[in-house]
């Protein structure tokens, strides 16, 4: 029987493969010897292409953004709206495409750059958030086009929450019972599970005693850095007349600038000719430009890129510089790590507080934890790590294969006889 996890990720996609029986989980080459693969899209206009429009996915679609970025439209993120009710359709060139087409069109790039890894799939395991990103998740919402999105994979297709499927991975290397906790930071969203661990040899290690969940991680951090460095040049905090009037420009312009899932979606003409009306009625109608030049430049992937590469300058330095030029924009900032950690403060609040959701979910205390486990792109911030450090104690904290753990957990709960166990009963 073939058998696959899927971790389809807000930032990063990763797929692992079981052949059968006891056989262990081997990462599936997707790119240039690379188990990650990107979740994004690149649509581009290209004669005897279906409607017009050729795609590209995963790393393929940044070189080929890179390569013609003005005749582009590059997507990111948008797993972020699997759980949105406001989301209906994003606008790409004269085409529209509902949620459920943009992941068909991703899935066959990533089969395809997988050497055909879905053809014959007899189960496939899918990873999904305890808690979906957005105001007002719908759950309900992000199941049916999950469904329609990954429809004829598979004989059998489950859902199984992310940091369970890691608890899975780093129980493989763990031979002793234990009650851990797993905490999965992503783009999109902050999960966490308690689970109980029993002696190697169990017929089921993995007991789920609790899981919780909250839509803040990487994606939110990348907010903070763009609305303190980059969003004051565009506008914000700036003040437009209307009639006899003078009022301040609608802070919803800037919440989708800041927004990865959404900047792309802002190159459409309505937007545009609003934008251009908000220019010529703003105080500073020069700021205004530089949001519309950032939007037609199809500059959002560069901005994506300068913020990744702050975050990740500012987790081994305690200061670092921001550089970012494009669409009339140039900032080159020196940033301290002490000022990052104020601009997200909040959001970790916030993510300890579900933290101890899912410890009173499980009727437990941090004391009767053993172990943690980190996995995720976004644990690798100090901040989230001096959280745990200062709760548990660095000897209890395990981490390591944070982009991959999540996929290699899947598919060991794919493996197992009946994966149903572990499904959410949501689902």
């Amino acid at each position: 029987m073939t058998t696959l996890g899927l971790d389809f990720g807000t930032t990063n996609t990763v797929l692992a493969r079981v052949g059968g029986g006891d056989s262990s989980p081997t990462l599936v080459s997707l790119d240039a010897g690379s188990a990650v693969y990107r979740t994004a899209l690149c649509f581009w206009h290209e004669a005897g292409a279906r409607d017009g429009l050729a795609v590209a996915a995963g790393p393929a679609a940044i070189r080929e953004y890179l390569e013609f970025p003005a005749g582009s439209r590059f997507l990111q993120s948008f797993k972020s709206v699997a759980a949105s009710t406001s989301f209906d359709t994003a606008p790409v060139f004269e085409k529209r495409y509902s949620f459920e087409q943009l992941g068909r069109l991703f899935l066959a790039e990533l089969g395809d750059a997988a050497g055909g890894a879905f053809d014959q799939v007899d189960r496939l395991v899918i990873g999904r958030p305890v808690t979906y990103a957005g105001t007002r998740p719908d759950t309900t919402l992000a199941r049916r086009r999950y469904d329609a999105m990954f429809a004829g994979i598979a004989r059998e297709i489950h859902y199984v929450y992310e940091p369970l499927a890691a608890a899975f991975a780093d129980t493989d290397t763990l031979g002793r019972p234990a009650t851990l906790l797993v905490a999965d930071f992503g783009g999109g969203t902050s999960d966490f599970s308690v689970v109980r661990v029993a002696a190697p040899g169990a017929v089921r290690r993995c007991i789920p005693l609790a899981h919780a969940g909250i839509g803040i991680a990487g994606d939110r951090f990348d907010a903070r850095i763009v609305d303190r460095l980059v969003l004051p040049q565009l506008g914000k905090g700036g003040r437009y007349r209307s009639f006899d009037k003078v009022l301040d420009i609608p802070a919803g312009w800037f919440a989708d600038l800041a927004d990865w899932s959404r900047l792309a979606l802002m190159r459409n003409r309505r937007t545009l000719a609003e934008l251009e009306k908000l220019r010529r009625s703003a105080l500073d109608p020069e700021a205004i430009a530089r949001m519309i030049a950032l939007i037609e430049h199809e500059q959002g992937y560069a901005l994506y890129d300068a913020v990744s590469q702050l975050k990740r300058a500012l987790s081994g330095a305690e200061q670092a510089q921001f550089r970012f030029e494009g669409g009339g924009i140039a900032i080159d900032a020196e940033v301290h790590r002490a000022d990052f950690e104020r601009w997200i403060a909040d959001d970790v609040t916030r993510i300890a507080a579900t933290l101890d959701a899912a410890l009173a979910g499980a009727g437990m205390t941090e004391a009767a934890i053993d172990r943690v486990f980190l996995t995720g792109g976004t644990s690798l911030v100090p901040a989230v790590r001096a959280l745990f450090e200062a709760r548990f104690g660095p000897e209890r904290i395990a981490s390591g294969a944070e982009l991959t753990s999540i996929a290699h957990g899947l598919a060991l709960v794919a493996r197992e006889e009946d994966p149903t166990v572990w499904v959410p009963a949501e689902e």
